[in-house]
């Protein structure tokens, strides 16, 4: 995970680069892997992505814990920022579809908004992954997904309705019509028959232990 905090004589570069990281993480839910910021940033090789990643480490800007990557806070925000009380309901199929969202309350997820870049009156809630269909976009078994209730737009995360079945996929529209997409060589995309229902789309993930 990387941990971002208040830090000084950042160069020009490096401060381009932890925009790049904030930006990724709040547009996205995860941390880019040095392959996307290699290809950002047009970097001769990951190790250049790696080494930068480094100096920032080095100057205090970020932090690094062994097991947590792409599951990422920033204290500076925190520090500023609104707590608020997210419900988790059950389990959602990043997979095949599934019959349903399990719809039972687990428990409640403690996030800032200023981070997750929502308002107190946003429609939030969270579910908890379960498969690998999502794993090219860093979402595991496991992990757990938080996502706001508005209108989706091209190449969002979502949780949808799509036949009478909820998965977590991402949302595309190709000629106007749309469908779910895995990022999973394995699985198919999803097109619709009848309909295709965003319940939710993906404002953060948070990878446990």
């Amino acid at each position: 995970m990387f941990i971002a905090s208040n830090a000084d004589s950042l160069t020009e570069r490096q401060t381009q680069l932890l925009n790049f990281l904030r930006d990724h993480q709040r547009q996205h839910g995860v941390m880019p892997s040095t392959r996307e910021i290699q290809r950002h940033f047009g970097f001769a090789s990951q190790t250049a992505a790696m080494s930068h990643l480094r100096a920032l480490e080095k100057k205090g800007v970020i932090q690094r814990h062994a097991g947590k990557a792409r599951a990422v806070v920033f204290p500076g925000d925190l520090n500023r920022g609104e707590m608020m009380d997210i419900p988790v309901f059950g389990q959602i199929p990043a997979g095949m579809a599934a019959a349903d969202i399990q719809q039972d309350t687990v428990g409640n997820i403690s996030v800032d908004l200023n981070t997750l870049g929502l308002t107190r009156n946003a429609r939030t809630f969270a579910l908890k992954v379960r498969g690998e269909s999502m794993i090219d976009a860093h979402i595991c078994d496991g992990d757990s997904v938080i996502l706001e209730v508005r209108e989706p737009r091209p190449r969002d995360i979502v949780a949808a309705l799509i036949d009478g079945e909820t998965t977590l996929k991402r949302y595309v529209v190709n000629n106007g019509s749309p469908y779910l997409k895995a990022e999973n060589p394995a699985f198919p995309d999803l097109i619709p028959v009848r309909e295709l229902v965003v319940q939710g789309v993906m404002v953060a993930l948070i990878r446990h232990g």
